[in-house]
């Protein structure tokens, strides 16, 4: 039988037979049975729909474009939503599974495949089933890294939040736990701030720090050198009391030009209300 002929007969009988074509395959795949209306929900991946549409595609050899598209399409959402991967292989193979038992039923009660018909068929769909993971994969991966790149970025930019509140005064307001990454991010951010906005006061809220290392301080002690550097007054506010201890004890104390406050209230009184 032709090649064409016999994929258009087997779409054909797919079509016939799907509904028994969809309980064979959740028969197939027992784990994500269970999750398909968790996927559709949360991701709006109708995975029976997916299947029918990914069988077409395999059987149909001439359309390698589409399939790289719906192979891209599936790995975006799957990677946008931190669907369970795992979930994603069971159902594949198990469409895989179910393809060529309704291959044989097609051979038994339509038409009888040769053997060199049937090893071209083999080749053809499992080397599509392949393409289609490794396209999946492939996008999967590319768009998580994106993903988590412009997150992390939202998250650095998030951990050092430069207010503005007049054209020359802004507030650094630091909160939770300061480390020696985030100190980098801060270095960083502070002085290209600085620079950009022409800040010329800065205050630096410490109220909200948790807890600091002794290294924190000391890069902390860098930054503000490097702020007095750049000509920008910087002010520190709300010092907890251990932080000054620990301080006293490694013996860092601040330039002249670096005035503190105990409260950020106390400090906006100074360079706002009694300015005005």
């Amino acid at each position: 039988m032709d090649e064409a002929l016999l994929d258009h007969k087997l779409k054909e009988y797919l079509e016939e037979n799907k509904n028994n074509f969809e309980k064979y395959l959740l028969n197939q795949a027992v784990n994500v049975r269970e999750k398909i209306n968790d996927i559709l929900r949360v991701g709006d991946i109708d995975l029976i729909n997916n299947a029918h549409n990914l069988t077409h595609f395999i059987i149909d050899g001439n359309k390698q474009d589409k399939l790289s598209a719906f192979a891209k399409q599936e790995g975006v959402a799957w990677a946008t939503f931190s669907l369970t991967l795992s979930f994603k292989l069971e159902w594949i193979q198990a469409i895989r599974r179910t393809l060529w038992i309704f291959i044989q039923k097609y051979s038994n009660e339509i038409q009888a495949i040769s053997i060199v018909t049937f090893f071209e068929l083999e080749k053809q769909i499992n080397n599509q089933i392949d393409y289609f993971l490794n396209e999946f994969f492939i996008n999967y991966s590319t768009y998580k890294d994106a993903l988590i790149s412009s997150q992390r970025k939202v998250v650095e930019s998030l951990s050092v939040p430069i207010i503005p509140i007049t054209p020359s005064i802004c507030i650094l307001p630091l909160i939770g736990s300061v480390d020696t990454f985030r100190t980098s991010i801060l270095e960083e951010k502070v002085l290209t701030e600085i620079g950009r906005l022409h800040i010329q006061t800065l205050i630096i809220d410490l109220s909200g720090i948790k807890e600091m290392e002794t290294e924190v301080i000391d890069h902390l002690m860098k930054i503000i050198y490097g702020t007095s550097m750049m000509g920008c007054r910087a002010v520190i506010t709300g010092l907890r009391p251990d932080v000054v201890r620990q301080m006293i004890q490694l013996g860092i104390k601040f330039d002249k030009e670096t005035q503190t406050f105990g409260t950020l209230q106390q400090a906006l009184n100074k360079y706002l209300i009694n300015k005005e």
